[in-house]
């Protein structure tokens, strides 16, 4: 058989994660600490666990409906409003294999080959292989360093055309940590309103945000709502990463063609996942603020100790990574991180995994425990000691 006669070019031309790379290299490395994977350490709220077990002892595991479970939606109607001040019906969710279905199921839903998608860069690795691989073209915005890597209005403004079909904000950021302000979303929004071009607003690490900083979702924007899909899950407030549940929110129309491409390819979301989530969305705020105090601890013990070792360490204001800047050592983001893992044994992920702007910097997940996290700061700060000055 001629293989290569037979496997379709987009898939085949689909660029690998660079996050698994560096994954598959650390199962192979005995005592390595690995800082490269965004996944929660803490166990699943028990209160959420338990009602898993409970609906797997009524044996409620047949299919739900296709956007999800009523129940859940009435739940996610509720925490919406109460959370974010976001008024959606239930018939305006659908219920996702993870936030990652959503990605793929809006580009499935709206892009036409040709159509330009704009994404930030660095930005989270999925976006551009999922675009590119439904035919659209990605244009990318760089987010620099000097605007704490936030997206400003006036560059997305200057990448728009008239092929331009959506423009994806994914605030708080994965890889950086960065949080658009109201100024800079009012500006944003400023700029895409008198257009036809739709926006995705992956706000998975909604719950994550540090400081004096309050999350705000675009959709909240006067006369944004209209144009918006939002998406977000449970897999990093609620430390769910495994039971793969999210949701997408967005206007009718929209919301109905998406649900017919979840129909013919998922069919329907976990439904012990969908029963556990209801739980956590009625019960589980205390654990999640316990969980968000954690990470903020580990958050500025990784900054201070970064910028102590002479890394320029941006303060990322939410989500569980830092990016420090380590281009002062005279490497490539990979060539860093190839040594590091070889010489230290400690994995973390190259910039570049996240998109060209993503070179002289690296991606480091402190959603590890302050034990695992001292160790692999020693570990780094030995690496960069037997390295000055070459």
């Amino acid at each position: 058989m001629d293989y290569d006669k037979l496997l379709a070019k987009r898939a085949v031309d689909m660029k690998p994660s660079g996050i698994r790379r560096f994954f598959d290299l650390v199962s192979e490395i005995p005592d390595c600490i690995s800082l490269g994977v965004g996944e929660p350490d803490f166990k699943t709220p028990w209160d959420i666990r338990d009602s898993a077990i409970h609906a797997l002892e009524l044996g409620k595991t047949q299919y739900t409906t296709n956007p999800g479970l009523l129940e859940l939606r009435q739940e996610l109607h509720k925490y919406l409003l109460r959370k974010y001040n976001l008024d959606y019906d239930v018939e305006q969710m659908i219920v996702t294999v993870g936030a990652s279905e959503g990605i793929d199921m809006f580009f499935r839903t709206v892009v036409e080959p040709g159509d330009e998608i704009i994404i930030p860069d660095p930005g989270y690795v999925t976006y551009a292989p999922t675009a590119a691989f439904s035919g659209a073209k990605v244009v990318t915005v760089q987010a620099k360093e000097e605007n704490d890597f936030r997206l400003k209005a006036e560059d997305i403004k200057a990448a728009i055309t008239d092929k331009t079909k959506a423009i994806l904000l994914s605030y708080p950021n994965n890889p950086t940590g960065a949080v658009l302000s109201h100024e800079d979303m009012v500006a944003i929004a400023d700029v895409l309103r008198d257009t036809n071009i739709l926006v995705i607003s992956d706000e998975i690490y909604a719950e994550l945000v540090y400081g004096d900083h309050q999350f705000e979702s675009f959709a909240s924007l006067p006369g944004m709502k209209e144009r918006t899909i939002v998406l977000n899950g449970f897999s990093k407030a609620f430390s769910m990463t495994g039971w793969r549940l999210g949701y997408v929110l967005g206007p009718s129309r929209l919301i109905e063609v998406m649900l017919k491409v979840h129909q013919n390819c998922v069919m329907a979301a976990p439904t012990i996942s969908q029963y556990a989530a209801i739980t956590a969305l009625r019960d589980c705020d205390d654990d999640v603020e316990e969980m968000r105090k954690q990470y903020d601890l580990r958050r500025q013990y990784c900054v201070r100790k970064l910028n102590e070792m002479g890394l320029n360490t941006f303060e990322p204001k939410g989500a569980f990574y830092v990016f420090p800047n380590i281009s002062s050592l005279g490497m490539s983001s990979d060539e860093f991180c190839e040594k590091l893992l070889t010489e230290q044994k400690v994995a973390i992920i190259p910039g570049t995994a996240f998109g060209e702007s993503g070179e002289g910097f690296a991606r480091i997940s402190y959603a590890y425990s302050i034990e695992h996290l001292r160790e692999a700061m020693k570990r780094i700060a030995q690496f960069i000691e037997d390295h000055k000055g070459e």
